[in-house]
């Protein structure tokens, strides 16, 4: 359809050349596109799908009967049908039925779920006669007891549950075991589309039938109109319900209607609310919603059903201009009957002769005439003035409706009709189809292309407003680029300084990964070390070293002993410290060095000066005061450990008791053999020591000592090497002067390369946008067109924010205000 102008033949080339332009900006690639591919996908489509969702009972299928003032698709209560139902556009001689059949195992799924529900069985087999037989049986009995089956929802699925048998009994030829089987028309020996529509509509047929596709001539399905049914969104099988969501959510559904039951029910069911946050999620279908509460005709009967409609409506539908009140019933049958006469009873031997038959040779009297008769007694709808009507009760309700019709005739039928709504809603979905659609498509696809194509403007603009800034002569660049040298050293410096506050900020706060891997080594080193010292000490040794310190004596005590192993652990532990934290720091530096090295700013000083002004060599001299300032601490820390834990020899501990155990047993002799007997028992004393005191080391002690030998030292070099860096600027100038001349050439030659590119750009967006906007106006959507680039485009900085401000507000309102109007005079 949109081919019909010339000017779009290429729009969805050109949206994608223009979000090809978005993408190629660096700075512009965070911009979402998901919407305007989504419109582009609505406005090239050669379908445009309306998707009719709803409870079941709702009357989806007869408000589309209804619309197309044809009988096409089946319509029952109650749970009657899962099958999805396409129908689509074909002239005369090409109309069509395309039928695709459930698998024996999704009837038989379906079968098992309502028998359960109706308390049947729970393991249902409806390939075998007796299963059938029984739950036949079963059903009818519930239709029985409930007084009918349209007399409760239970009846109701009881009758779906036959209907299902009934069809697949029917159709067991056409059936695949687990495959959708899809046969045409012609392969039925139908000769037309009423003959296949109405072997589909039949009950039992559309029970067993999952997807039916018609395609038949009618005006509202032109331009690539489809009305989709769908299943009941609480549907007893949840397959089928979600099959609707999903048909909902999918990218080509483009509209919905959605069938609302308060009318009839009095309030919305969870399923309802649920189907209506479903649709907001959809990008695809947008504000194209039409709320259609059907079986208004309730409400002409019961005050209070009308008046909770009617509350409902002011306060969820408030802001929506697309509410309809219909009656699918009354309106469908009443187009029907309209073309009927005295000569087959108004229908009841044309229209109606199936649902007439009756048991015994009498007539049943089909709803509508039961519809038909209480609109004419109780709905008030109708003008005593205008209408005089008896419904009597000495008469059967065959006989009034054949009556009533011969006594008033068209008249009657015409004010049905338009009570039903359906005149009204066939009206305003014609005109949004035929006249509206594509406009709104268009103008949607702008509304959601003039964000991007402001932020692409604004930085075309603002980059050759930078670039058409920069000197063009040599010599006025090198007086620029020398102009600039001292502020560039000053920020390399506050860089420098900023980048070390970050590195030491980060080991201080636990968040640098590396240094915490190396201080966790360090910990376990400790950690290991203690456990070795411990499991290899050796009593005879420190009974050795105690007796050779003390010549005169032959004996040690055990004290002697304790204080020989507190000196030797602790002076070992002091060792492994400071070999680790020194192993630590150098990982640090070393990654500092190499963080500072890539850095932008190191490279730029590089540039300026030729050198890094002394940054790695203080680096490493930090390194070395670093190292020496930790050891210094390490070597306190352990000397600490000499001395006994505070609470050591406290009454009650665990020490306390294993060092009087250990005396006693060291007390057993004077020689060095009572002491090494008492190994085991020194060591576990030594070690209820030694646990805490290294591990308030390792986890609380040495990390603080760490951090803050690193903020105290780091941090005052980096802001004198700061401004160290400042006053490199007479060697700056000297080393740039000298390169500054081929340096200069060469950014020239680049400025003039990004201006010559941004020139294309632009031009290649201008292009585009000449294109698309060429679209929007044969589209007569003049007041949609989006911005170009051009000269008179770049203005002042003071003036550019009331700009940006103005096409912002532009993007805004440009769809609210422009496209109501647009959208009557367009197509």
């Amino acid at each position: 359809m949109i081919f019909q102008f010339p000017q779009c033949e290429n729009l969805s080339e050109q949206v994608e050349s223009l979000l090809q332009l978005l993408h190629q900006e660096p700075a512009l690639r965070t911009q979402d596109t998901s919407s305007v591919q989504s419109s582009l996908r609505k406005v090239v489509s050669p379908t445009f799908e309306i998707v009719f969702a709803g409870a079941f009972s709702a009357g989806k299928s007869m408000l589309i009967n209804a619309l197309l003032e044809r009988e096409l698709l089946y319509s029952a209560e109650g749970h009657a049908t899962g099958t999805e139902c396409y129908i689509a556009y074909a002239e005369p001689e090409s109309e069509k039925v395309i039928l695709t059949f459930l698998s024996e195992v999704e009837i038989c799924e379906q079968a098992e779920v309502l028998s359960q529900r109706l308390g049947l069985t729970t393991q249902v087999r409806i390939n075998q006669p007796e299963v059938m037989h029984l739950l036949r049986q079963g059903s009818e009995l519930i239709i029985q007891q409930e007084g009918g089956e349209s007399k409760s929802e239970r009846a109701k699925q009881a009758k779906a549950l036959i209907l299902l048998l009934e069809g697949f009994e029917a159709n067991r030829d056409r059936i695949h075991n687990t495959n959708n089987a899809t046969y045409s028309m012609e392969q039925f020996n139908f000769s037309n589309l009423k003959e296949a529509a109405s072997y589909a509509r039949r009950g039992s047929n559309s029970a067993v039938l999952k997807r039916v596709e018609y395609y038949c001539h009618h005006p509202l399905l032109q331009d690539g109109n489809i009305l989709i049914d769908t299943p009941g969104i609480d549907a007893p099988v949840q397959k089928d319900a979600e099959l609707t969501y999903r048909k909902i959510e999918h990218p080509d559904t483009s509209a919905v209607v959605c069938v609302l039951k308060p009318a009839a029910a009095g309030d919305m069911t969870k399923e309802e609310t649920e189907l209506l946050e479903t649709m907001r999620g959809n990008s695809g279908i947008r504000d194209r919603v039409f709320y259609v509460f059907n079986r208004i005709d309730e409400t002409w009967y019961n005050t209070q059903l009308r008046q909770r409609l009617d509350d409902l409506v002011f306060s969820q539908f408030q802001d929506s201009s697309r509410v309809y009140k219909t009656s699918g019933l009354l309106g469908f049958y009443g187009s029907q009957i309209k073309h009927t006469s005295g000569s087959d009873r108004f229908g009841l031997d044309s229209v109606f002769a199936e649902s007439v038959k009756g048991i015994d040779g009498k007539e049943d009297n089909p709803q509508f005439v039961s519809e038909f008769n209480r609109y004419c007694a109780n709905s008030g709808k109708l003008s005593p003035s205008k209408f005089r009507i008896s419904v009597n009760s000495y008469e059967t309700p065959n006989e009034n409706y054949v009556r009533i019709l011969a006594e008033q005739g068209t008249p009657l039928i015409d004010q049905l009709i338009t009570d039903s709504g359906i005149e009204e809603f066939r009206s305003a979905i014609t005109k949004y189809l035929t006249a509206e659609k594509r406009p709104q498509l268009f103008a949607t696809l702008a509304n959601d292309l003039q964000p991007l194509c402001i932020s692409l403007r604004k930085h075309y603009m603002d980059a050759q407003r930078e670039l058409d800034s920069q000197p063009r002569e040599i010599d006025a660049m090198k007086a620029r680029e020398l102009e600039l040298l001292s502020q560039q050293l000053q920020q390399i410096g506050k860089e420098y300084a900023t980048h070390i506050e970050a590195e030491v900020n980060a080991v201080v706060t636990n968040v640098c990964t590396a240094f915490e891997d190396d201080f966790r080594k360090l910990q376990a080193r400790m950690i290991r070390r203690l456990d070795e010292l411990l499991d290899t000490f050796s009593v005879s040794d420190a009974y050795s070293r105690a007796t050779l310190s003390h010549p005169r004596n032959a004996t040690a005590p055990l004290i002697a002993i304790l204080v020989e192993a507190l000196y030797y652990l602790a002076n070992q532990l002091e060792d492994i410290l400071v070999e680790s934290c020194q192993e630590v720091i150098s990982s640090l530096f070393q990654r500092l060095i190499e963080r500072v090295r890539k850095s932008e700013y190191y490279r730029n000083l590089y540039r300026l000066l030729g050198n890094d002004s002394g940054i790695e060599q203080q680096l490493k001299l930090l390194e070395k005061d670093v190292k020496q300032a930790l050891i210094s601490a390490a070597r306190v820390e352990c000397d600490r450990f000499v001395r006994e834990s505070p609470r050591f020899y406290d009454e009650g501990t665990f020490s306390i008791y294993q060092f009087r155990q250990t005396l006693q047993q060291t007390s057993q002799g004077y020689d060095c053999e009572s002491m090494v007997e008492a190994e085991p028992a020194i060591r576990q004393l030594l070690k209820l020591d030694f646990e805490p005191k290294v591990s308030a080391t390792i986890r609380r002690n040495f990390r603080q000592t760490i951090n803050q030998t690193l903020k105290t030292l780091l941090l005052p070099v980096a802001n004198q090497q700061a401004n160290d860096i400042l006053q490199q600027y007479t060697q700056a100038r000297a080393y740039l002067e000298q390169t500054l001349e081929q340096e200069v050439e060469e950014k020239i030659r680049r400025n003039e390369r990004l201006l010559g590119e941004l020139q294309d750009k632009i031009a290649a967006y201008n292009q585009v946008i000449a294109g698309i906007n060429s679209c929007f106006q044969a589209m007569h959507l003049s007041d949609c067109l989006l911005p170009v680039v051009d000269r008179s485009s770049f203005i002042s900085s003071s003036e550019k924010a009331n700009v940006f401000n103005t096409n912002t507000d532009f993007t805004k309102t440009a769809y609210s205000n422009n496209t109501q109007n647009l959208l009557e005079s367009s197509v």
